[in-house]
Formats: C-alpha cells, structure tokens, sequence
C-alpha cells in the first residue's frame, strides 16, 4: 500500500484516523513482514492488542522502537510535521511547525529533531564513484553577532567556525559529514572511506588534498589565482550544494549549534538525493527509516 499525495489535503484524506495512520507506518517499516524490536529472531502473532513477539511475550505496535515511541502527539500530527519538513525546500522552524499543527514550540523542536534523525537515510551509503567533488565549508556566527573575545577576523580555514566536508558525484548524491578539523589526516580517511579508489576527484588547491593523486585521479583549481574551472577540474557542484545549506540554515533556523550541525546536515543532504523524487516518495523513504529512539535528554545533554 504505497500512497501518492501530493498537497496537504491529499494527506489528511489518506490518514483519517490513528489505525490508517498505525498501518501505513507498518507498511513502510516492514513491508508486510513483521519483525519484533524485542527478539528480531521471534515469530511474531497478530492479536487483538497489537503484534506479540513469542519469545518474549511483549506486546507491540509499529511505533515501538522507532522515533515515534512513547509520544503521546497523534500520528496524523506527526505525518503533517514529516510532509511540511520534508517537502519545504529550505526546511521549516520549529515556530512555523508549531503554528501549523497546533503543538507547542518546544514539541515541535522536539519532533523537527526526532524527523531529522530518520532524515539519515543508508539508501544512498553506496560508494561515490566516476567523477567527484570534493570541499569543504565553514559554518558559524558572523563576526560582527560575536562577543569581541570570540572574533575570528576572518572567514574560512582557521577561523573557529564548524568544519564541514561535502563529496559529490557528478549527476549522483552528495555526501556531508561534519569532522573536527580540516587536516590531511582527517580528510584522507573519511574520503578513503566515501570515495571509490581510482575515480576521478576534483579539489581546489588546499594542500591538505596533495596526496589524494595516490589513490584517485586528482586534479585541481586554483581559486587563490581566480580559476574556477580547468577543463573538467572544478568544484561548481558541492559549491552549489553548500550554498543551499546556508541559505536554508541562514534563512530558516538563523544559528545551529556544533552540538546538533550533523543533523542538519543531513536534513539537507538528503533533500538534494531526493531532488528528483515526488512529495509522497520522499516522504516514504524518511517514514521507513524511523527506526531508532532520540529521547529529549540526548537532544539537550
């Protein structure tokens, strides 16, 4: 049972009540083939209180162990939140969320946060291959919203602002990961890691990507010397996915702390992937990834 809805409208039609609700997140979690959050070796009995894990005699519904355990706002609230997160380009603010559906600022931080955490989808941990992309972006306060003890009197590499490392294949999905700092030991791994050996990758000239030639067919641009394209050396894509970062991080939620950045970034890595997908699509790929429990003390510890 997979749906196609395209407005707000649709979606309310289609989930008139919590069981429709109940069901369709069933559907997306296990296909029809459900397994216990108890036991995932155990048969599993439908009954008239909801599924039974036999080896463990617990009874379940297909909240538990998801994002949605224990929450006591109804799914169809939850489904809204999920359909306006994922379907506005540059996100929404837990205060337009809040007004939207009802719910309290506080709530709808919470729910934003719990979505974003099913937003870290494997459907594209495939390596990136052919020809990639590879930057990095600095992310933080301006200067002038700073106390004058925590000025960096510049922008970039060094200035205490976030790191943040992007890889993109060319026509393919992007990969962002938020890393501690920008040196050679710890770019090279993770881009080791990401980035199929013997692809072609494309860089600016920080010395921190010198001995990617080693394993990739490495070349570069000199930004410093105003060149931003060497016939196929350039890094126009990530660039253009880092601007839509920030604009939906300046734009909608003004600050985010290094405490909670990666989730962000992955709120807007996967909006890229699914750049092609319909509304109803992407809101599928993010509900049968809602396994996994973020309570309110891992948020704000």
């Amino acid at each position: 049972m997979v749906l196609d809805f395209k407005s707000i409208l649709d979606l309310v039609k289609a989930f008139p009540d919590e069981k429709t609700c109940m069901e369709y997140l069933a559907e997306m979690r296990w296909n029809g083939d459900v397994v216990s959050p108890f036991d995932e070796t155990s048969k599993v009995y439908i009954t008239a209180r909801g599924f039974k894990c036999k080896n463990t005699g617990k009874y379940f519904n297909a909240k538990v162990g998801t994002i949605f355990e224990d929450t006591k706002i109804p799914l169809i609230k939850w489904f809204m939140a999920l359909y306006l997160f994922s379907s506005h380009k540059k996100g929404i603010s837990s205060h337009q969320l809040a007004k939207d559906i009802d719910v309290t600022q506080k709530t709808a931080w919470f729910m934003l946060h719990r979505l974003r955490y099913a937003f870290d989808s494997p459907a594209f941990a495939e390596a990136l291959q052919n020809t990639v992309e590879i930057d990095e972006t600095y992310i933080g306060g301006k200067d002038k919203n700073k106390h004058e003890s925590k000025k960096s009197g510049g922008r970039g590499r060094g200035t205490g602002k976030a790191s943040v490392l992007g890889m993109i294949e060319r026509g393919g999905v992007v990969v962002a990961k938020v890393v501690p700092d920008t040196t050679q030991a710890t770019l090279e791994p993770i881009i080791g890691y990401f980035i199929q050996a013997g692809s072609n990758v494309m860089t600016d000239e920080y010395n921190a990507y010198n001995n990617l030639k080693t394993v990739y067919n490495h070349a570069k641009v000199h930004h410093g010397a105003k060149e931003y394209v060497n016939g196929m050396a350039h890094t126009n894509g990530i660039e253009n996915f880092w601007s839509h970062l920030k604009r939906g991080i300046d734009g909608i939620y003004h600050w985010v702390s290094p405490y909670h950045l990666q989730s962000y970034v992955n709120e807007y890595t996967l909006r890229f992937n699914t750049r092609t997908f319909t509304t109803s699509g992407r809101f599928d790929l993010v509900l049968s990834n809602a396994a996994g429990r973020l309570t309110y003390k891992e948020l704000t510890k």
